[in-house]
């Protein structure tokens, strides 16, 4: 099962903090702790980037279910 808060801990403390970088940030909706779904929002400049479904797939997915082999599917709301 993915927890929330540790979901939430590696966005904080890994993700927010590049993405905020290039004048962006992302906000942790829900999480689904028994399929491993993961919903987030992509703020800021993320927003309105028309790369934002790349960096949703290679970033932020990626960093999260290498940090929390639970979470399957990261996707956007």
């Amino acid at each position: 099962m993915v927890s929330k808060e540790r979901v939430v801990e590696v966005v904080e403390k890994e993700i927010k903090p590049m993405l905020m970088a290039e004048g962006g940030s992302i906000e942790v909706v829900g999480v689904d702790e028994k399929s491993g779904t993961v919903q987030v929002r992509l703020l800021g400049a993320c927003g309105t980037c028309p790369m934002s479904m790349i960096t949703l797939t290679a970033f932020v997915e990626r960093v999260l279910r290498a940090r929390i082999p639970e979470v399957r599917k990261v996707i956007p709301v």
